[in-house]
């Protein structure tokens, strides 16, 4: 984890006045890391959209797939997980250990509260390692220069961007953000990202994320399936595409049959090498 003497490290202040997303998103999968005014907010909105537990817990088991399908299929051992959320089960590191021991992983948030439960619980196995940076994704620059600490850039790296990229307002800043990321990847690297929409429920999503946005930090910006495609452009979008969490590559044999959708859709790509340029 992190030197204990960094700056970064130093005691955060936690303001239990105001709902935090990583803490009322840990109260809706079941967790007790959030305070009364989370909770508080975390039933009003379930109140208005009472599938936002079903979407949670759609987001998470994603990224177990995903990240399962990175560390075996595609042999990643190295994982950059920005706006990681408060620990709960099935963390990033502790699926790609349980594949690959020597597994690196790279946790970033800025939320005080994630940052004291992380140095605490994401441990890593003694073959791998385990960093925690306090950043924001708005600054890219400095998340890739951090994580050079504990990660190789100049081999491949699993870029993970889970329910963070609607925190951004305006999608072309959020498109660039993504583009100053991938471009710090080599070739054979991964993205995966999962993102807010209001593609199946329509009005009942919009209002509870327009409730949110009136009485939680920080806002969220709903994106069309369209919109949330445009994140993955000059990668290799691996199948079945841009879809709900729920059916990215589930197991239909445990379910019978192909999971309801919701409002959260997620697809994972991987950077191509360049084009080659044949001579004249």
């Amino acid at each position: 984890m992190t030197d204990s003497s960094s700056p970064s490290s130093q005691k955060p202040s936690i303001d239990t006045s105001v709902p935090h997303s990583a803490r009322v998103w840990n109260y809706w999968l079941g967790g007790k890391d959030h305070y009364p005014v989370d909770r508080t907010v975390g039933d009003q909105v379930m109140a208005m959209f009472p599938d936002i537990t079903s979407l949670a817990r759609a987001d998470r088991a994603f990224l177990g797939r995903a990240v399962r399908y990175l560390a075996s299929e595609a042999g990643i051992r190295q994982f950059l997980d920005i706006g990681t959320g408060l620990p709960t089960a099935n963390n990033t590191h502790e699926v790609a250990q349980a594949i690959a021991p020597q597994s690196r992983i790279v946790y970033v948030d800025n939320d005080p509260l994630v940052l004291v439960h992380a140095r605490a619980l994401l441990t890593s196995t003694p073959e791998g390692a385990c960093d925690y940076i306090d950043a924001d994704l708005r600054e890219p620059d400095k998340i890739i220069s951090e994580a050079a600490r504990t990660l190789d850039f100049t081999q491949p790296v699993a870029l993970l961007l889970l329910g963070i990229l609607h925190h951004i307002p305006g999608t072309d800043e959020a498109q660039e953000i993504v583009r100053r990321l991938t471009a710090a990847l080599v070739p054979g690297s991964f993205l995966a990202i999962n993102h807010s929409t209001s593609a199946v429920s329509g009005a009942a999503m919009e209002e509870a994320v327009a409730h949110w946005n009136q009485v939680g930090t920080p806002t969220m910006t709903l994106r069309s399936p369209q919109q949330i495609a445009r994140f993955f452009d000059r990668l290799d979008l691996l199948e079945p595409g841009v879809v709900s969490c729920s059916r990215w590559r589930p197991d239909i044999s445990s379910l019978g049959g192909q999971p309801p959708e919701v409002d959260e859709f997620c697809g994972v790509a991987r950077k191509p090498k360049p084009a080659t340029a044949w001579p004249a």
